[in-house]
């Protein structure tokens, strides 16, 4: 009778636990946050509209801090996980770039992120950014790598482009990526957000996946 009722308990506990909302943190920066993009129009919500009509059960969580880098990220990743998020989404990296960072330094921070998710058990997913080449083509090889390996690392999943569906509507045409971008030629405007949800999309499914009890 003990083992069955303990049995019962497991399945209903199981039950429940599947019922609920999969809870993924984003923590990134402007573009997770959303900066300059109307309500609704954002790297989450675009985001949480396009899991809600691929009826993956799954809530976003907000993390992302305009400005951030990778450093910013490393400082904050316990205070993100502390809520108990089921699954984490790490975007940082372009400020990094923005302001030349070393990618021995990035590399690190990331690092520290993905330690501490480890800690926790919690799966991730690890969104990459493509350095520009104006920092020479070593720079671009150091940091296009840092991604990559730390996924092979650590084993989490890996999304190796933020702006891959930008990137693959337009290729390296900076007048058609135009289209797609905000007045300050940085930042994705809502349809540039669009297509680059669409191509992390199934990544994200993937890691709901790994969440699922």
């Amino acid at each position: 009778m003990r083992k069955m009722m303990a049995g019962l308990i497991f399945i209903l506990t199981a039950a429940i636990a599947q019922a609920e909302p999969v809870r993924i943190a984003a923590l990134g920066d402007s573009l997770v946050q959303g900066y300059g993009l109307p309500q609704g129009q954002g790297w989450v919500p675009q985001l949480q509209d396009w899991l809600d009509i691929n009826d993956a059960d799954a809530q976003l969580i907000n993390a992302g801090v305009s400005g951030d880098t990778t450093a910013g990220g490393a400082a904050r990743i316990q205070w993100t996980l502390a809520d108990g998020p089921d699954a984490l989404v790490v975007a940082l990296g372009g400020n990094d770039l923005l302001r030349g960072v070393a990618p021995a330094e990035s590399r690190a921070n990331l690092t520290r992120i993905l330690e501490v998710a480890k800690e926790t058990s919690v799966p991730v997913l690890l969104v990459g950014i493509q350095a520009p080449g104006n920092y020479g083509a070593d720079y671009k090889a150091e940091f296009d790598a840092i991604f990559p390996e730390l996924a092979a690392e650590f084993g989490v999943l890996l999304h190796a482009d933020s702006l891959a569906g930008m990137r693959a509507k337009t290729g390296n045409d900076p007048q058609a990526a135009g289209v797609y971008l905000q007045d300050d030629g940085i930042h994705p405007n809502a349809k540039g957000v669009a297509l680059n949800i669409a191509a992390i999309g199934p990544k994200i499914l993937e890691l709901i996946a790994q969440a699922r009890p």
